[in-house]
Formats: C-alpha cells, sequence, structure tokens
C-alpha cells in the first residue's frame, strides 16, 4: 500500500517569496508540477515509494487540476480543516506524511497519527522534484 503525503499548497507556495501573491494558481500550478517525481522516488530520508501525492489548495488556487502522480483536492472552506479530514478518512494505517509549517496544523494532525515535515521536503533550495 502506497504511503500517502499530503502538502499544504499555500503554506509551502508561502514559504518562498518569490511573488507567488501575484498570482496564487500559478504558483500552486509550480508546485504541482515540481512534485511527481516524489511518487515513484520518494521523498528522501522521509518516505520510501511509491508514495500517494495529495495536493490541497484553497482560495485563488481552488481551479488547479490533478496531473499523474499528484491528486488536487480543492478545499471549499479552510485548506487547514481539509488537510485534517484528508489524514482522518485516507490514512487508514498507513504512513502518513503532511507537508507544512503551520503549527496548529502540525499539533492536529500528530493527534491523529501523522508525521509532519516542514516545506522544503518537497520546496527547498533546489525548488521542485527529483
Amino acid at each position: 500500500m502506497d504511503s500517502l503525503v499530503i502538502v499544504d499548497a499555500a503554506n509551502v507556495v508561502g514559504s518562498v517569496p518569490d511573488g507567488w501573491w501575484r498570482d496564487r494558481h500559478g504558483a500552486a500550478e509550480r508546485l504541482r508540477d515540481a512534485l511527481p517525481g516524489y511518487a515513484t522516488d520518494g521523498l528522501p530520508g522521509l518516505m520510501a515509494p511509491p508514495l500517494e501525492l495529495v495536493l490541497v489548495v484553497e482560495g485563488a488556487a481552488r481551479g488547479v487540476e490533478s496531473v499523474d502522480g499528484v491528486r488536487v483536492v480543492a478545499a471549499e472552506g479552510s485548506g487547514d480543516d481539509r488537510i485534517v479530514r484528508l489524514v482522518a478518512d485516507e490514512s487508514g494505517g498507513r504512513d502518513c506524511l503532511v507537508v507544512t509549517a503551520d503549527r496548529e496544523l502540525r499539533r492536529r494532525v500528530e493527534a491523529l497519527g501523522a508525521r509532519v515535515t516542514g516545506p522544503r521536503a518537497v520546496w527547498g533550495p533546489s525548488r521542485g522534484g527529483s
């Protein structure tokens, strides 16, 4: 069974001051496009492949579509609440990792048994997947 990685798009995009605020939709697409390699290659030092990657978007990024290797889930309201529901509903005994720097979200998903890592795991200095 694939391990589950849930990426908090707003938090990860917001971690890099590259002008993302001028085009939130485009910034979320760039993040999405950096992720597919992790599905087959894993996250070095964190999770071995294969991975199911879920990118949670909200607000202006809601129109971002899924691509091979990355399922995009649009939050109707709070992205954090949607991430918590995904952990509760879809982790089902498998290893689950949430990518965010949000402390409150971290607390909520860890209470459900998920592990957490920061944005650099998927959006570090090299800005992209493998």
